[in-house]
Parts: structure tokens; sequence; C-alpha cells
């Protein structure tokens, strides 16, 4: 099917060009939300007649989010969660959690400006992009921690915060790396030494042969 866009729509094209689309896509989300509309002939006069305010009003509110978006990007949230000993939710953060935290904030969000793929399953920190407008985004980090404690420790260390287990099973796993680590710089060493214990015992025998040559 063929539409005419009234507004930039990504990976599409920019308002006023014709594209064709799935007729499923266009009469479930471009036509609907007014995106585009259908590129008969009828429409295309009507469009060209439209041309300029509908650009002037694009342009206005691309400008209204950029000034937003100005202000949103670089805000962190935080999500409190329950979550299990390896740091999976009980459940997930969906686009509609993050986008009532931005609102709380004093941004009028909706949960299609978050463009979030899939659910959030698991504590840590995740940059997640927001559309203001089809030109303009901002990115927020959403912070899922079990408590407001460990929410204030995951901002300040970037990092997931563990449970007790988790952290001492990371700890064993250091200390096993660092005795590896160590044992393999004595293997070397004592291999260094070996070899050059070999070439000494060498050297007398070569001094001989040079001598003999000599003669």
């Amino acid at each position: 099917m063929q539409v005419i866009l009234l507004e930039r729509v990504e990976k599409l094209g920019q308002i006023g060009d014709t594209v064709n689309v799935k007729p499923g896509f266009a009469r479930n989300f471009l036509l609907p939300r007014n995106k585009a509309l259908r590129a008969t002939n009828a429409n295309k006069k009507i469009f060209e007649a439209q041309r300029a305010t509908l650009e002037a009003d694009n342009q206005k509110r691309s400008d209204e989010s950029k000034s937003v978006a100005e202000k949103l990007d670089g805000l962190t949230i935080s999500l409190i969660r329950q979550a299990g000993e390896a740091g999976h939710l009980f459940g997930s953060v969906n686009a509609r959690d993050i986008a009532a935290s931005v609102t709380a904030e004093g941004f009028t969000i909706t949960r299609g400006q978050v463009d979030l793929t899939d659910p959030v399953k698991n504590l840590g920190l995740f940059d997640v992009t927001i559309k203001l407008h089809p030109e303009v985004s901002a990115t927020i980090t959403v912070n899922v921690a079990r408590s407001e404690e460990e929410a204030a420790i995951q901002a300040e260390t970037g990092k997931m915060m563990m449970s007790t287990a988790e952290a001492e099973a990371e700890e064993a796993k250091a200390q096993m790396d660092a005795i590896f680590e160590e044992g393999a710089a004595e293997a070397a060493a004592e291999e260094l030494a070996a070899d050059e214990a070999t070439e000494e015992a060498a050297s007398p025998d070569e001094a001989a042969t040079d001598e003999e040559t000599a003669e």
C-alpha cells in the first residue's frame, strides 16, 4: 500500500514522502495515528495544500522536544524490585513502569515513547532511549535495585549490587585467579632459570671447541 507520510517515520522516510508499506502496518499504525494518508490523488492534493502548515507544526514540535531533551537527557530513575540471589527479578520492568517513573520526575512521557525492545529482568543499570519526537530522543538510566540503598551503591559504582553470596563467590573467584597467576609466574621463572643453567653448562664445551678450532 502507498501512503504519504505526515511526519518523519524511522526507516521509512521524511514528511511528504510517498512510500510503500504493508497494508497491516498502514491500517494498524500509520493511519490511525495520523502519521500518514493513503496515497490517493485526492489526498495528494490535500497534503500539498497543507504542506506548509504541517511542516511548520512539525518544526515547532521538534523545537519543543529538543528543549525537553536537554533536561531529560542523563536523568537516572530508580525502580525498586524484589529479586533472587543471582539478581533475577521476580517479575520485570516494562515500558509502562519506566514511563510512569519519568512522568513522576516532571516529564510527560507515554509508554510508546520508551524504546524498550524487551522488559528488564535483572538488577542493574540500563540505558534506555526516550523518543520525544521522530527527530529527537534522549537517553536515561534506569537503576533497578532491591532497595534505595542498593540503588545508591549501584549509581556510585556503576555495577549491579550483588548479594552476600554472590560477593563471596566473586571474591573466591578472584582469589583463585590470583593463585593461578602466581603459580604461572613461578613456573615461568623456574623454566627461565632452567634454560639459563643449561646455557651456562654448555658454554665451557663451546669455549673448548673454539680453542681446538684455533689450533
